[in-house]
């Protein structure tokens, strides 16, 4: 839709707080738009200039678990294809996982050091743990029930037989033996406990068997402990044939006639082999969640390496923040786990077995393409393919031509950003290239295109954020390797993680130099690239490439006093040039002026960003938001919020993009970016919003966020009560659109129209 379509884009105010209310949409002067707009008498304080109300704020960590039950919502939903929904049930253990590794732990921390303080959302740090543990646990045993009555006998209908040990024939569990004898035991370290023996140190997330053996001489029982090893596959198949294999050894002919058995139970049914002589008396599955974040004291940038790679091996060795063990252990085992991991009532979960269904992941890689999303190939952009005076593959022509707008994973991240720096490297005209790394992949061409270049004798410099969660690892063996190819590498700003992701490409032309620049929302990742949302900019624009060029100077350098022209730069100027902008809003609405805000982020939790969001509802603007995660904004409470619908959509690809856009008087204001409006994201990182200046990117930005946030699309909406209600039918009863399958037909038709 044109931009001349959305310019008056306002409804009629609810009524509001006061004695007098005149509809907005009859309105016509100044004064009179102001007074529907805050329902204020002549002299009186208009609401949305008076103070703001108490308990105005929901929960973060409570709104994060609804984020993850809206995750088990897409596990629930029949009309998906059959191995994405157990993909679904995977994503939520992980996020599960996650969460209770670092938001949980940092909450126990906290307590425990009685540095925690009341939330925002005015609950005690108690409150908030008791909530969390008890929704936790509701939803993982809504998980496990999904699982069990309804994804595993429908998977065994599609000749898929997620099966234990028990339900085996004789014959395969003969054959399992065999298998076991050969594959598994010789990987296996069984560690007993008394005392020449300490209770052994359980890793984080591993799986482990818990065993108690007899001594048939003296009746004397032991405990003792088996890991089982992350090396191996998670289940063991086993064909028509009874012969067991790896999964990824199975034929595709196979896999509609197979059984898969967890590692854990084939274990547990060949204990004697570990402890011959000892009689089995019983063993139970259990997994420890330790606190896994980082804390680094970053005293400076030299030390921040070797800081880091200590706090890594410490990490390991975290407390215990939650236990899960496996339906009908015995009292008496679980409190000996309680008692050696320090863990209380309120940390224990206690689940059907198998635990740990991350593991099926391993079941949704499976080449049954019937029981799957259809295939979608990303297309090359349209304005990289329509280039009239050169090949699609000349980025410099095409980027000097137009900007260029992307939109992953419908357009092929690997045809542009991974090309346009691959070709930036090979070019002898380029003699510089800048790069943010964040996160990416283990076999990164990206990195191989930086290493290529310093070997060509370009400046290269690769700005590495080795303190990515759970990529820390990852990115010091990056970071590492580029030192070694000649690449100058820097670690970013003291007390700050640099989130932004830039790319800057200095190439000599016959008029001087010129700068390629790319600003995106999403990492430089060719494998998340093809499953998560994001947007991209590539542009040569002089103000960009000059405050892509500032940015980096002061990331790796010292320029405390950056200005930009086109970028918003956290932590310095995101939070108040997105409030600047709502307040303009404000003043246009009152002004009698069209006003709308639409966000489209992954979390909004910034009190401040709220408050602003907030008033600009109670002045009668219409503010859409569209969330994937953590909201802890409230919607529609009469006098506070009115005017604000909330929206989260979950689909096939991870909603990733951060899009803010601004009416503006009806030429609008819009900004992509790195940046979430989180605390850490503005005030923590190094964040980066570019301003978009092209008409028709400014009109597909916007047909996006209307896409987004209609009654015909579905999504969850967020309801006055802070629940999150899931519309997928239409007051006809049909089945409402999927945006995502909208915009991959949508961008196949335009490419195959060119």
């Amino acid at each position: 839709m044109a931009r001349s379509a959305q310019q008056s884009d306002n409804h009629p105010t609810r009524g509001r707080l006061g004695t007098e209310h005149v509809d907005a949409g009859s309105a016509t002067t100044p004064a009179e738009l102001a007074h529907a707009a805050t329902g204020a008498l002549e002299g009186e304080i208009p609401p949305w200039q008076q103070p703001l109300p108490e308990g105005r704020f929901a929960d973060r960590e409570l709104s994060w678990l609804s984020f993850n039950e809206r995750v088990l919502e897409q596990a629930e939903d029949e009309t998906l294809p059959l191995l994405e929904r157990a993909w679904f049930l995977a994503i939520f253990a992980s996020n599960l996982d996650e969460f209770y590794m670092v938001r949980v732990a940092g909450l126990k921390r906290r307590i425990a050091t009685g540095m925690a303080v009341t939330a925002a959302s005015g609950l005690t740090p108690r409150q908030v743990l008791d909530g969390i543990s008890m929704r936790a646990k509701e939803l993982c045993e809504r998980h496990a029930r999904v699982f069990r009555d309804d994804i595993a006998p429908k998977l065994a209908n599609e000749g898929v037989r997620l099966l234990h040990w028990q339900d085996l024939a004789e014959t395969e569990q003969d054959r399992l033996e065999k298998f076991f004898r050969k594959e598994i035991f010789p990987v296996l370290t069984p560690l007993a406990v008394d005392p020449s023996h300490p209770f052994p140190y359980i890793s984080g997330l591993s799986l482990n068997l818990a065993v108690v053996v007899r001594h048939p001489g003296t009746g004397k029982e032991r405990f003792a402990r088996v890991k089982i090893p992350p090396v191996l596959p998670r289940f063991i198949a086993v064909d028509a044939r009874g012969k067991p294999r790896r999964p990824e050894d199975v034929g595709a002919d196979e896999l509609s006639d197979s059984s898969f058995v967890p590692l854990e139970e084939v274990i547990a049914h060949h204990l004697d082999h570990l402890f011959p002589g000892m009689e089995i008396v019983e063993h139970y599955t259990f997994r420890v969640t330790r606190n896994e974040d980082l804390e680094v004291e970053e005293d400076d940038a030299e030390n921040l390496l070797k800081a880091l790679e200590k706090e890594l091996v410490r990490r390991r060795f975290g407390p215990a923040v939650r236990l899960e063990v496996a339906e009908g252990i015995s009292k008496n085992i679980l409190r000996l786990l309680m008692r050696e991991l320090g863990v209380s009532e309120q940390d224990v979960f206690v689940l059907p077995k198998p635990l740990d269904l991350r593991g099926l992941n391993l079941i949704h890689d499976l080449d049954l393409p019937h029981l799957k999303y259809p295939k979608y190939v990303a297309v090359t952009s349209r304005r990289l393919a329509r280039v009239e005076s050169a090949t699609p593959t000349d980025f410099f022509a095409a980027i000097g031509e137009n900007e260029i707008l992307l939109h992953h994973p419908y357009e092929s991240f690997s045809t542009s950003v991974q090309h346009f720096l691959a070709q930036a490297a090979a070019d002898p005209q380029v003699l510089a290239i800048k790069q943010t790394l964040y996160r990416t992949s283990g076999d990164s061409p990206i990195v191989d295109a930086l290493i290529d270049a310093a070997n060509a004798g370009k400046q290269v410099l690769a700005l590495v954020e080795i303190k990515a969660r759970f990529d820390e690892e990852n990115n010091i063996s990056w970071a590492r390797r580029l030192e070694e190819a000649g690449v100058h590498v820097v670690y970013g700003l003291v007390g700050l993680k640099t989130h932004c992701k830039l790319a800057l490409v200095v190439r000599r032309e016959a008029g001087g130099m010129r700068r390629y620049c790319h600003v995106g929302t999403g990492n430089y990742n060719p494998k998340t690239a093809r499953g998560y949302e994001d947007l991209g900019l590539l542009t040569c624009d002089r103000d960009t490439g000059q405050d892509l060029t500032r940015l980096f100077n002061q990331l790796s350098g010292y320029a405390p006093k950056t200005s930009y022209h086109r970028l918003l730069v956290a932590p310095r100027s995101i939070r108040s040039g997105l409030i600047e902008r709502i307040e303009r809003e404000i003043d246009n609405r009152l002004a009698g002026k069209d006003a709308w805000i639409r966000f489209k982020c992954n979390a909004i939790v910034d009190e401040k960003t709220i408050d602003a969001l907030y008033r600009a509802s109670q002045a009668g603007v219409r503010v859409d938001l569209v969330v994937r995660g953590i909201c802890a904004l409230r919607a529609g409470v009469p006098g506070l919020s009115d005017n604000i619908r909330v929206r989260s959509i979950l689909g096939r690809y991870l909603e990733h993009a951060r899009i803010y856009a601004f009416c503006n008087d009806g030429e609008p204001d819009i900004y992509i970016g790195s940046a979430d409006l989180m605390h850490r994201n503005l005030d923590r990182r190094v964040e980066a919003l570019i301003k978009i200046k092209d008409p028709e990117h400014l009109d597909s930005l916007l047909d996006l966020l209307e896409l987004s946030m209609s009654e015909e699309t579905a999504s969850w909406h967020l309801l006055q009560d802070g629940t999150w209600q899931r519309h997928v039918y239409g007051e006809d009863g049909e089945r409402l659109r999927d945006s995502q399958e909208v915009i991959m037909a949508t961008t196949r038709e335009q490419f195959s129209a060119r």
